[in-house]
Parts: structure tokens; sequence; C-alpha cells
């Protein structure tokens, strides 16, 4: 490129030649360079590029980061963050722009991961997906596990062995998937969404091994993050050792230190178990016997209100009485209504009782059921056989028993019945009554 001689014969230049030739004089001098600076103005275009302004107290640079190097990036660009940029200085032709076109960027002071996770759980902490109160609850013995973890790693191991050491019968479905690189988070939201589709493990387990910030990155994902909270079944995060915290560990329903860990809280020894077994035993009995005492005082009192059985099988016996001298099929008529009394006494007996106290209060109300038809049954005989008893002193003292050993009744003529001669006369038509049938006749002569 050739310098401009500013005594010689005046050279005139086009805007695109200047602006050519200072593009290629800043691009020779500059095609690397770091530039630290704080972020303004930055835009997100549907592009993907990022563009933005590098300024201090004194000055500022534009800035461009394209959409390849923007997608690396694992933290968010923001207004105000101090960072360090690598990149070309370059000239933008149709506005003759200087510009900074960024490569690499790292923040200032903190880590790039760091500030990332930082960035994440302040957002997600936001939208309350950390609350305790939206967090699941977990069985306390589960049947049904699944693991979404990678098949060859010593996470899985460790887990199965610490779980079924402490009791056997759990059922564990591994979910193999990445634990680590770009596409793990993918993977581990397939999984969690085909378990939930599934509908079989009654809590989730997701977890690996420990490993450095960067082996570790793929459970800080942010959709992760999203999915666990969304996943209808109670999820369980064990990502690496005891001092590695993970976004997935703050939304999850439990966070466990270590793959072991989450074995053992989520599944109590067998010893354990039957301990607590046998205390919930004994505090079952005790309320069982609390309850039945109730239940036992309450039954005496309806006893008492029911009053004695004899005093009303007396009056049973008397009502009896009095509907065998009316009528003999009125006995029936009251047994069937009193029988229809004893059986609604006997279901609310039944809903006011505990099953044994029902069966063996029914099994009396059965027998004074049967006392009471025997009781009726002897009554009615009773009084039959006192009906027929007066029924046969009053055939021996009736007028027609008489007239059976030979006497006679004789009626007059207005039917009267006659005990004098006096009451006729001569030629009157009488009837003569005998035991058996009776005589018409005509008075001949009248005695005195």
């Amino acid at each position: 490129m050739e310098p401009l001689d500013l005594f010689s014969r005046r050279q005139v230049l086009s805007v695109r030649e200047l602006v050519s030739r200072l593009k290629k004089l800043v691009e020779s001098r500059f095609d690397f360079v770091w530039v630290e600076g704080e972020v303004s103005g930055l835009r997100r275009p549907g592009s993907g590029h990022l563009y933005f302004s590098l300024k201090d107290s004194e000055a500022g640079i534009k800035a461009v980061l394209f959409r390849h190097q923007a997608a690396m990036l694992r933290f968010s660009l923001e207004d105000g963050l101090k960072v360090l940029c690598q990149g070309r200085v370059s000239v933008y032709g149709p506005r003759g722009d200087l510009q900074l076109v960024v490569d690499a960027v790292e923040p200032k002071g903190a880590g790039a991961l760091a500030l990332a996770f930082e960035q994440i759980k302040q957002r997600l902490e936001a939208e309350g997906l950390f609350a305790a109160e939206r967090k699941k609850p977990l069985p306390d013995l589960p049947k049904r596990i699944a693991v979404v973890t990678s098949p060859t790693g010593a996470a899985i191991r460790d887990f199965l062995n610490v779980l079924h050491r402490r009791f056997a019968g759990v059922e564990v479905a591994i979910y193999p998937v990445l634990v680590q690189g770009a596409e793990a988070p993918a993977q581990m939201i397939a999984a969690l969404a085909d378990l939930a589709a599934w509908g079989w493990p009654e809590v989730i387990v997701l977890t690996r091994g420990g490993g450095s910030p960067e082996d570790l990155w793929a459970f800080n994902d942010e959709g992760l993050a999203r999915a666990i909270a969304a996943c209808p079944i109670p999820v369980v995060s064990a990502v690496g050792h005891e001092i590695d915290l993970s976004i997935s560990d703050l939304v999850a329903d439990l966070r466990a230190p270590t793959p072991s860990a989450a074995a053992e809280l989520l599944v109590k020894p067998q010893a354990e178990l039957a301990a607590r077994l046998g205390g919930l035993s004994a505090r079952l009995a005790q309320a069982a016997a609390r309850f039945i005492a109730r239940r036992r005082a309450e039954l005496n009192a309806l006893t008492r209100g029911l009053g004695d059985p004899r005093r009303r099988l007396a009056d049973k016996r008397l009502r009896v009485d009095d509907l065998l001298s009316r009528a003999g099929s009125a006995a029936g008529q009251a047994q069937h209504r009193l029988a229809r009394r004893l059986w609604q006494a006997r279901q609310r007996l039944i809903q006011a009782r505990p099953d044994r106290r029902l069966v063996q209060m029914g099994a009396r109300l059965g027998g004074l059921s049967h006392r009471l038809e025997a009781g009726g049954i002897n009554a009615v005989t009773s009084r039959r056989y006192q009906l027929e008893q007066l029924s046969g002193r009053l055939r021996a003292l009736s007028p027609l028993a008489v007239l059976g050993r030979g006497y006679a009744l004789a009626l007059g003529p207005d039917g009267a019945l006659l005990t004098s001669a006096g009451q006729v006369k001569e030629g009157d038509q009488i009837r003569v009554r005998l035991a058996e049938g009776a005589l018409r006749a005509t008075v001949r002569e009248v005695e005195s």
C-alpha cells in the first residue's frame, strides 16, 4: 500500500478506498489482541450473533461475537459484565466502523463455569424452582426405583451395592445415558420424559460419580433443571462427591451427597424397618384396645337404655293374651311386628358396634328372639287350654245340657219362656224345645 504524499499534487480518495486502506492497515497490525472492558448495549438479533460495545471509563469500541462462537459460551453475556475478549480488530466497510471481531470471551475475576453456574442459579431461584414447598415427598419405602446414569460407571455399582445390602426387595430399572459432554443433558431430559410416561418407578435417581467441574457441567444445564422440576415422579439428584453442588441438586426433590448416600436415604435397613414395624404394631394394638374399650362403654350404656328384657317380655305376653281374647289371628300379627322391631334394633346395634361385639350381640338377639317365639307359643298354648276348660264348664252349665237329661223348655205364643201354667190358656199354640229338635203343641187343658 503506497503512502500518501501530502505535499505533492492533490490526491483524492473515494470513501471506499479510504475505508479499504484503513481496514488493511488495522487488520495487519491487530490480528490477535486481548481487550478488557465492560459489556454495554448488548443486542441479540434473530441471526444468533451478539453485538455489543466494550468500554472503560475513557473509551469504547464496538464488538461482534458470531453465532458459532456465541454457542460455545459457558455463561451469558450481560450488560455491565466485565470481560476479557480475544479477537481481531477490523473495520466494517459499509459504515466505516472500527470493531472487534471476538473469538473468545472470559469473565473478569470469576471463571466462566462459576459465572454461568451463578447466572443459572439466580435465574431459576427467582422463578421459585428451588422452593421447598414445590418439592415432592418421597415414599417411605419405595419398591420400584429408576436410575438414570451411565451403565458402566462406578456410581451405579455403588448405588446397587448399598441398596441391596440394606433391603434386597427393591426393584431397580437402569436407564442408560451419557453423564458427560454436550449430548448428556438432552439424553437425561429424554430419560425423565420416558420414565414419567412409563409411570412404573416410584422414585427416579439421577446420578454419576465425581469429576472435574467440566465433567459435571451437564448437571448444571438449565433445560435439565426445568425437566427435573416438571417431572411428576420424585427425583433424587446424587452427583459427584459431597463437596460438589450442581443445579440439579438444587432443583431436585432430594439431594444426596453421593450415589451411595442416595441409596441410604431411599431405603432404611431391614432391622430398622422391623423395629419400626414393631413399634407401629404396638401402637396399633394400644389404639385398638382403647377403641374397643370406648365401644364397650357405649354398648353398656345402650344396654342400660334398653331396660330389663324380662319386663318387656311380660308386657308382650300380656299383649298376646289380650290379642288372643279378641282374635286368634292377632297373635301372629303381633309376633310379626315384634320380630320387625327386633330386626331394626339389631340393625342399629350392627351400625353402632365393632365386628366382634356385633357378632356377640347378634347371637344374643337371636337367642332372645327364639326365646320370645317359644314363650309366645307356650302362652298361646296355655291360653288355648284355659279357653277349652272354660268352654267345657260353660257347656256343662248351659241349659242345653239340662235338656239332654230329659227336660224340655216350653215357649208361649209370644216366644217367652213359660214358667207357670197361668201364662197360657186352652187353645194356645206353644213351642216345646227338646235337647234335639222342638215340638209345636196346642193347650187342651190348663191345670193350676
